[in-house]
């Protein structure tokens, strides 16, 4: 049985409202300002590690005027293991300076003046409008993006593809909720390795075709 993108993006949606009904936010935060390091620290790192880490970071400095006074490498220091420690402690130290210089020590609540901090891209900056101000958002990251390709929900080359096209097929009231879905269920059931499409909840029912041949393949290869 063949089935529209919206047909499809609907029963995903019900599939995963059934599993998930209550998305809590994975990284460990108390307000904004310790969002928006979370989340900066968790590019390639996972959520577990960041959350191993945030806590001694932010009993140094939880806020942009005790972050801005410490010393980058001793920032560096306290984030190594999440990685990209060179980059990360420099961006986190310079974005502190700018929210006190230019937004009066609060986080800004628009995706312009976030994505001009240094290290916050589109992602990162999704991630906040979303899970600390509760503007609708669609933060697509790797993960989502494979998901998505693997539901032939998108075909998209890049995240930024994959979001416009994820966004067309969800309600707007649903993104904020959904992305957590997705990724709780990619790590639950549908992970980048070993995966078996049969057993998929989704990808049994609504997954690429060709994922069932690689599949099949490897299994007899």
């Amino acid at each position: 049985m063949r089935f529209s993108k919206k047909e499809k993006a609907k029963a995903i949606a019900e599939i995963l409202e059934s599993l998930y009904p209550t998305t809590p936010i994975p990284l460990n935060h108390q307000d904004p300002y310790t969002l928006l390091v979370a989340v900066l620290l968790s590019a390639q790192c996972t959520d577990e590690r960041v959350n191993q880490i945030t806590p001694s970071l932010f009993a140094a400095a939880d806020n942009p005027y005790d972050m801005s006074e410490m010393d980058v490498d001793d920032i560096k220091s306290i984030i190594r293991p999440c990685g990209l420690s060179p980059r990360k402690s420099k961006a986190i130290s310079e974005l502190s300076k700018i929210i006190i210089e230019k937004h009066g020590g609060a986080v800004p609540e628009s995706f312009e003046d976030l994505e001009a901090l240094p290290g916050v891209g589109h992602k990162t900056a999704s991630v906040v409008m979303s899970q600390a101000f509760g503007h609708p958002a669609f933060p697509v990251d790797t993960h989502i993006h494979r998901l998505a390709n693997r539901w032939t929900l998108s075909t998209g080359k890049n995240v930024e593809k994959t979001e416009k096209d994820l966004k067309a097929l969800f309600p707007k009231e649903s993104w904020n909720k959904l992305h957590l879905q997705i990724i709780f269920f990619g790590r639950e059931y549908c992970p980048a390795r070993g995966h078996n499409p049969y057993q998929c909840p989704i990808c049994s029912k609504y997954g690429r075709k060709t994922m069932f041949k690689e599949y099949d393949r490897n299994q007899k290869g």
